[in-house]
């Protein structure tokens, strides 16, 4: 059999040549960076041992499981100046939790935010679906310190809202926020009253203060009524290693009976401390008191639990966390496995999360 010398050298040069484009060829991650849209994700997985039937938890909810948390990927083109976008989803358990009211997902899929933004000076705008401003954690798992999220997370504040909401950044170290939404967790509106959004917030080197505020009709069993948060957090960093959070709860709902209203309050407070890069604690300790049992759909009790953190984070994209959490009511509102009921339930957890 002849071969053909000059084809086989052609053939050689285009190989080099196509590897040599390749070499040369942009990543993606730098196209996109060139034209200003960032593509962002994480995944979070992990198991928990809770020793009764979860009550009052917002993401662990089994007894015993390993959990597919949360897979989630965000694509955004966000300008200083003219308009853009971003477009959240999540998947996993936690989808299940955080899914609003009248949405187009379902399952174990959710669109967490969706908006068309404009941003001129200091004004920015969005409209469409975007996460609440009320809480020091947030849906978004690399956010947090902790493993598990507060009471007053899952049971003082809201998840989302769909609306508007404008920023006005009036320094460096104050911005003002006002916005209208369809309510509580509502992709489409429940009834035909909206939400109304009011926000400040004082950033300095040391110290962030954020207060919030939200006032609107609920439906309720009897038909709905007003229902209204404030929602304060202080955070305050002692040292490049050290910081302190504290947030504040009070909330109102209206009409929840026959002339009856229910009031709702909460503190948690947060100890952060960085041993290096590598090591770091959390402390978490809360009341929330559910003093009328409308948000915990229970007695009227008060809820308090402290939580321990550690976290070791092998590389800036890797974090793993262990965790311990003592949970304790003045009533006894937990159910043993046995069914028997107790005031109290502890868990232990470990996650790993990976975020790119």
């Amino acid at each position: 059999m002849k071969i053909n010398v000059k084809l086989l050298s052609a053939l050689s040069l285009m190989t080099a040549a196509g590897a040599a484009m390749a070499a040369d060829a942009p990543s993606l991650s730098k196209v996109l960076e060139a034209s200003g849209i960032t593509a962002t994700g994480y995944v979070e997985a992990g198991y928990e041992y809770v020793s009764t039937i979860p009550s009052y938890r917002v993401f662990d909810t089994e007894h015993s499981a390993f959990s597919l948390h949360q897979a989630a990927f965000s694509l955004a083109y966000q300008p200083k100046d003219g308009f853009g976008a971003l477009v959240n989803i999540t998947t996993g358990n936690d989808a299940e939790v955080i899914h609003s009211t009248g949405s187009f997902d379902s399952g174990s899929f959710d669109v967490t935010q969706a908006f068309v933004q404009y941003a001129g000076g200091p004004v920015t705008i969005i409209a469409g679906k975007y996460v609440t401003l009320a809480g020091a954690e947030v849906i978004n798992s690399t956010g947090d310190t902790n493993l598990s999220r507060s009471v007053l997370f899952g049971y003082a504040i809201p998840f989302t809202h769909t609306g508007v909401r404008a920023t006005f950044a009036a320094s460096d170290e104050i911005s003002f926020i006002v916005g209208v939404n369809n309510g509580w967790d509502q992709v489409r509106d429940l009834n035909t009253q909206k939400t109304a959004e009011l926000g400040v917030a004082y950033t300095t080197k040391p110290f962030v203060l954020a207060a919030q505020a939200y006032l609107g009709s609920e439906p309720t069993a009897v038909g709905g009524g007003q229902r209204q948060l404030l929602d304060i957090v202080a955070t305050f960093n002692a040292t490049d290693s050290l910081s302190f959070v504290l947030n504040l709860d009070y909330g109102k709902q209206q009409d929840t009976a026959a002339n009856t209203d229910a009031k709702w309050a909460g503190l948690a407070g947060y100890v952060n401390y960085a041993i290096n890069d590598t090591w770091r604690l959390s402390f978490r300790a809360e009341n929330f008191d559910d003093k009328d049992g409308y948000r915990l759909n229970g007695p009227q009790q008060k809820v308090k639990e402290g939580t321990f953190t550690l976290a070791a984070m092998p590389s800036k994209s890797a974090e793993v966390r262990f965790e311990v959490r003592y949970d304790k009511s003045d009533k006894q509102s937990f159910t043993e496995t046995n069914g028997m009921p107790t005031d109290k339930q502890y868990s232990l957890g470990v996650e790993a999360l990976y975020k790119f």
